[in-house]
């Protein structure tokens, strides 16, 4: 593969650390991306085995295709900070990373992700407020939200008027995409509409979500997935977009 025809605008099916140890130092803008959440290694989710149980009726309970999301807990640790690191090598000074996770509570206690994050430049979290949500747990309130954690370099700015919006945003999730767990496109679309990027990359593009907000902005995008399913579901749906720019 070589810098920059076989990245820019195209999307990358492969195995996420070893495409990005080929993009070049500081070559990206941005990075938008919310990878698997090892969500079948959960006490208490009654997601163990794929078959359904309580998640009879939820998008996830087939799972990903091409990646079975259950690590051990360290290892995934370890695979998601090898992945932070090399985001990080490839945002320049002035980039940044929005990187969505769930907090969740495991063994009675909350696991809110510090393992992951400890050490990277966390500047600011986001609260992505979604409609609804699953509780299948008497200990605690329904979770109706997830986290955006920003990991930024020391001169990243947003564009001028970005920061008037607050810091807890409300979208409902994506309802009508075959990937089980999507980004709503309007929640990436304040997120490009907010910053400068001329390119900007997210190494789990699943249904392409990122892509399409890119194309909106006129923004160039890679993406990388590796799941051969995906990677054609996104390319199908960037073929048939006609931008859009919706701000909320």
């Amino acid at each position: 593969m070589k810098w920059p025809n076989d990245f820019i605008n195209k999307i990358i099916c492969g195995d996420v650390v070893e495409v990005m140890k080929k993009i070049p130092d500081g070559a990206t803008d941005l990075v938008i991306t919310s990878p698997p959440y090892n969500i079948k290694n959960s006490t208490g989710n009654g997601l163990k085995d794929g078959r359904g149980g309580k998640w009879a009726n939820a998008a996830l309970q087939k799972g990903y295709a091409n990646y079975n999301d259950c690590m051990p807990h360290e290892e995934y640790v370890n695979w998601q900070r090898k992945c932070l690191t090399e985001m990080m090598r490839v945002i320049p000074g002035t980039g940044a990373i929005f990187y969505n996770h769930k907090w969740r509570v495991q063994d009675g206690l909350l696991q809110d992700r510090q393992d992951i994050v400890n050490g990277f430049p966390v500047r600011q979290i986001i609260i992505w407020k979604r409609k609804g949500g699953l509780n299948f747990n008497p200990g605690y309130f329904l979770p109706t939200y997830e986290v955006i954690y920003v990991i930024a370099k020391p001169k990243f700015k947003l564009s001028p008027k970005a920061n008037a919006h607050g810091d807890v945003w409300e979208f409902t999730q994506e309802m009508k995409n075959e990937h089980p767990a999507a980004f709503p496109v309007n929640l990436i679309n304040r997120i490009v509409s907010s910053t400068n990027a001329k390119i900007i990359l997210d190494p789990f593009m699943g249904s392409g979500t990122t892509a399409i907000s890119a194309i909106n902005f006129k923004r160039d995008y890679i993406g990388i997935d590796i799941s051969p399913e995906y990677c054609g579901m996104a390319l199908k749906r960037i073929k048939h977009h006609k931008p859009q720019i919706k701000l909320l």
